[in-house]
């Protein structure tokens, strides 16, 4: 007997390493460029916001945000990792895709189990089909049963579970850096917005001022006969218009400050930011190494997340697969059974039994055809999604670099229309007040110059919000590397 018992070991040992029906996975093909189109024939300079990455170039590493060098900013995002819900709620799911490795990998060990009962049983004298003779006055019923039971993963399908699980909870560890990424990220375009509006506020801020003070001129030349009633109430519906901005520029600048206090896992009200206006010293714009397409895949952990679902979503295909082939498993019970407490666990009140059983489906209606058509239409789904979504990391890197590109010529641009605004407005405030021209053309002046201001500003901005979101684009500082084994 114990032959028989060593033999079916050795043999369920054997069949465990059995084949694996289903198809291989082979990563599929995604659109590709040999550069990006919006790469500036310059961009190796130093003066650029972004430039083509050389061998020895070092991609953003660790806390990319510190490359504006900002410490107000620095601050606020090193407050993010450990209070934004949202990033807990993707930890949270990465957890759970590990623990359902565990669970799928617990099918490949047998399943013990053990279930004592305790009864007394009288058999009725008049139960029909039953001797009067062997009624008595009941006995006991003492079971101690220890049960187990085995799948043999004979065409793969546990193992297949297993896999996909490791590779579902790769794609989790990819969501998790896609968030983190994004709203980090999010954070320092919230801030920048904000210290742009403090810029403008305080613009608009001298501005109320220098306009009221053209307002009490255009009146003492109206006093003085010197000028019309009309040059009074222009100046003060320029005034007027002007105090409307910058009351409008308050409530922006509230809302860019609620936003970044729930970033950082905050109540609005018990966050507040002092005012800090833009300017050219800080922050600075970074030289940001962007590579070839082709490494993009490896740095952008949607991507990464992506490229696992279709991973997973392989393994599906062969589990459908194996469910054309039939089951084997392995039942065994063993214990002790017995009429009472004294010789419940004696040797002679064991008992066991042992075998295998072999099951197959014979006709169930195409379910398990159904069943693998869903899954292989499962896996053109993700490649496709893999595929847009490599196509939708590219399309932004370009949209980014050709913002910076633009940029950084219509800075310049700007900067010399604003100072050819402010010089245009000194001659006509100094040519009205010798009653050369009249108020009408200062007014005219004077909305050109504080546009010109506010676009130098913006674009101060935009520059910014576009290094941010180019460092983001190009994946932050992750790579693939960073994914868990297991």
């Amino acid at each position: 007997m114990k032959r028989i018992v060593f033999a079916g070991a050795g043999i369920c040992l054997l069949l465990i390493s059995g084949c694996m029906v289903g198809p291989n996975y082979m990563k599929p093909s995604a659109p590709m460029a040999p550069s990006f189109k919006e790469a500036s024939p310059d961009a190796t300079q130093s003066n650029d916001p972004w430039k083509v990455a050389q061998p020895g170039d070092q991609q953003p590493r660790g806390n990319w945000w510190e490359v504006f060098g900002d410490p107000q900013l620095d601050a606020l995002e090193a407050q993010v990792d450990g209070s934004n819900q949202t990033l807990k709620i993707a930890e949270a799911n990465y957890r759970q895709a590990r623990a359902i490795i565990r669970y799928n990998r617990a099918s490949e060990a047998p399943t013990i189990g053990v279930s004592p009962t305790i009864s007394t049983v009288r058999n009725s004298a008049n139960e029909p089909y039953f001797p009067q003779s062997l009624a008595n006055n009941g006995g006991g019923n003492f079971v101690l049963p220890f049960d187990l039971s085995w799948e043999i993963d004979l065409w793969g399908r546990i193992r297949r579970s297993v896999t996909a699980a490791r590779e579902q909870a790769q794609a989790s560890a990819g969501d998790m850096a896609a968030v983190r990424l994004s709203l980090h990220s999010e954070l320092a375009v919230d801030y920048f917005e904000l210290r742009s509006a403090d810029a403008q506020k305080k613009l608009l801020d001298d501005t109320v001022q220098a306009y009221t003070r053209a307002l009490e001129l255009t009146q003492n030349r109206f006093e003085g006969g010197a000028a019309p009633k009309s040059d009074v109430e222009q100046a003060r519906t320029q005034l007027e218009q002007t105090r409307v901005a910058d009351s409008d520029i308050e409530a922006q600048r509230a809302e860019y400050e609620h936003a970044i206090a729930i970033l950082i896992g905050k109540p609005p009200a018990s966050f507040s930011l002092s005012a800090t206006p833009l300017d050219a010293k800080g922050p600075v714009l970074p030289s940001i190494p962007v590579g070839l397409p082709s490494e993009l895949l490896e740095r952008r952990p949607d991507i990464a997340a992506a490229e696992r679902r279709m991973a997973a979503a392989n393994e599906q295909i062969g589990i459908a697969q194996a469910a054309y082939y039939p089951t084997l498993s392995l039942s065994a019970i063993a214990g002790f059974q017995g009429t009472s407490a004294t010789n419940w666990l004696t040797w002679p009140s064991r008992f066991w039994a042992v075998g295998p059983s072999l099951s197959e489906t014979l006709f169930d209606a195409g379910r398990r055809r159904a069943t693998k058509e869903s899954a292989v239409a499962a896996y053109d789904g993700t490649v496709a999604n893999y595929r847009q979504t490599t196509l939708t990391a590219f399309q932004e890197v370009e949209d980014n670099l050709a913002v910076l590109r633009v940029l950084s010529t219509e800075s310049q641009q700007q900067h010399t229309a604003t100072d050819a605004a402010e010089q245009t407005l000194r001659l006509f405030t100094n040519r009205y007040e010798g009653g050369v021209d009249t108020y009408l053309q200062v007014i005219t002046a004077q909305t050109t110059a504080l546009n010109n201001e506010r676009n130098d500003i913006d674009i101060r901005r935009r520059q910014l919000n576009a290094s941010v979101l180019l460092i983001k684009a190009s994946g932050g500082d992750w790579n693939i590397s960073k994914l868990p084994n297991s």
